[in-house]
């Protein structure tokens, strides 16, 4: 969907970024590269996606406020809240406070399954989906001897593990460069980053927003929430169209989508088979995921979803 915002694109340019869009299969972007192979338009197309929708996009301030993507579609009105659930004081106290005032108004909220029990366990007004669940559900579906699907079995109070001592190591990298932007400055800390970021991530890191920038805006914002609206910019400006990701994903760890971003299509599916008769609806899910759910609920809006078959993950 088209920006209203003003920008500084060409119409050449904006017609570019509509095709990049438009693009639903990895094959689409080597017919708009001229790429040798998937792999090189993949990457290619990233690039591009990043520079124009940097381009196109408002730049993100401070703000009081809870930041969200809004699609109104059935006289309702949904509302996507990207956070970062990384448990902090400062988060809670934040969205507590929003979350408080969109019940008050009347509001339906519904979350991440792994966000409720840190920041909402006492609030029952606030509903947990089912999406990690489901996904658990799908990887045992495909491999019951996988991993993932043997940790469906112990689910209760599980918030998905898919780290490894490589990522385990990367987060310790990333903590200590983003340690030193008290010292030398947000641009050096970025610029040593993206070095760190070039040795330690890999194909699958590049659809899930794995690098150092992600990593220092998410630790930004997680102090002081009033940047959430950078850390959910940056993940616009990241994540080309939900389909071809998820594809990307899909050809190098099926289970990893499962638990990233086809839990997009799950909660997109959720809110709008549950939400009761009001005219605002909030998703307070994490900001990797905020790009994929919008994109879901517009396929809602447009008439290219349902949820006919709906069937709730117990």
């Amino acid at each position: 969907m088209a920006s209203d915002v003003e920008t500084s694109l060409s119409d050449a340019e904006r017609e570019r970024l509509e095709a990049l869009r438009a693009a639903t299969r990895l094959s689409d972007l080597v017919e708009l590269t001229d790429a040798d192979d998937v792999e090189a338009a993949y990457f290619a197309a990233k690039e591009e996606w990043a520079t124009l929708r940097d381009r196109e996009l408002p730049p993100a301030t401070p703000s009081q406020e809870l930041p969200g993507d809004e699609v109104r579609f059935d006289g309702r009105r949904y509302v996507v809240h990207g956070v970062t659930h990384a448990d902090t004081d400062a988060e809670r106290e934040f969205l507590r406070e929003h979350v408080s005032r969109f019940v008050d108004d009347g509001h339906e909220v519904y979350c991440e399954q792994g966000v409720r029990p840190m920041y909402f366990a006492d609030m029952p007004d606030v509903c947990a989906m089912d999406d990690y669940r489901w996904a658990l559900l799908r990887a045992d579906d495909r491999d019951p001897d996988s991993p993932l699907a043997q940790a469906a079995a112990e689910f209760e109070g599980l918030r998905e593990d898919v780290d490894d001592a490589a990522s385990k190591f990367r987060e310790a990298a990333f903590s200590l460069i983003h340690s030193g932007e008290d010292v030398y400055g947000e641009a050096f800390a970025e610029a040593l980053g993206d070095v760190a970021s070039s040795f330690l991530t890999d194909h699958e890191d590049a659809a899930t927003g794995k690098d150092f920038e992600a990593f220092a805006t998410s630790r930004r914002a997680a102090e002081d929430p009033t940047r959430l609206g950078e850390l959910q910019r940056y993940y616009k400006t990241t994540f080309l169209p939900q389909p071809v990701e998820r594809e990307w994903l899909r050809r190098h760890d099926p289970d990893l989508e499962a638990v990233s971003h086809a839990r997009n299509e799950r909660m997109a599916d959720y809110v709008v088979h549950h939400a009761e008769d009001v005219e605002t609806v909030h998703l307070v899910v994490g900001a990797a995921h905020q790009p994929g759910v919008r994109y879901y609920l517009e396929r809602h809006r447009d008439g290219h979803r349902d949820v006919s078959g709906f069937e709730l993950v117990e």
